[in-house]
């Protein structure tokens, strides 16, 4: 393990709450990495907590897929395969067209300030470098256009992939090279949903999926 682990409380949330945020966000920061274990007494006594939320977080980061269990060893971090990337972006393209596809049709002005803003709000995050604010600016980007939808039921099923999906764009955005190509496809997503060209938002969004796939294959290949 990379450092120690630090335990962020937060006195609003349930102490099995905060294990799991403080483990999930390990492993999503390359702290805890691929193939690690995750052994509970070890984990309980460096976060000052007993066994049992550290074993109900893991079930939980199991659940998410950033934990696999492992028979006879236990449960560690799971490793990034691209088989389960490519799983995860090909649910992610559909559901991002259908999207953009939905926002085309409901967008007003305003939501289209909203993605401007959004959009700038994300370059500044990239010119700090710092990867968990570019990634928080990149989800708060798309989480607009899926406000846009007016589709309750679409949100909640991308809530649900949230998580899986959390993992490969982090990985995709750690390189540098795609950050530039982002600000671009985000303005033309913008673009393409204010005119109300579906097919043509349709595509934006498709490619911009396809390039977080090669990108990623790019860096499982090194």
């Amino acid at each position: 393990m990379k450092g120690e682990l630090k335990m962020d409380v937060n006195e609003y949330l349930p102490l099995r709450d905060v294990v799991f945020n403080t483990l999930r966000q390990a492993i999503l920061k390359g702290e805890m990495e691929p193939g690690e274990r995750l052994m509970e007494i070890q984990l309980a006594q460096k976060l000052g907590v007993s066994r049992t939320p550290i074993r109900e977080a893991i079930r939980k980061l199991e659940l998410e897929g950033l934990v696999v269990m492992i028979p006879r060893k236990g449960a560690e971090v799971a490793h990034i395969t691209e088989k389960d990337m490519r799983d995860v972006l090909e649910v992610r393209s559909t559901l991002e067209e259908l999207a953009v596809e939905l926002a085309c049709k409901h967008v007003t002005p305003e939501r289209v300030q909203e993605l401007k803003a959004a959009n700038k709000i994300f370059e500044s995050a990239i010119a700090s470098k710092d990867i968990m604010s570019i990634v928080d600016a990149d989800v708060h980007f798309h989480d607009i256009i899926y406000s846009m939808t007016d589709n309750e039921r679409l949100i909640q099923i991308i809530n649900k992939l949230r998580e899986q999906m959390y993992r490969y764009r982090l990985e995709y955005i750690k390189d540098g090279r795609s950050h530039s190509i982002l600000i671009s496809e985000h303005d033309d997503i913008i673009n393409k949903i204010s005119s109300h060209q579906v097919d043509e938002a349709k595509a934006v969004v498709k490619q911009h999926i396809q390039n977080q796939e090669k990108g990623i294959v790019r860096l499982l290949n090194k």
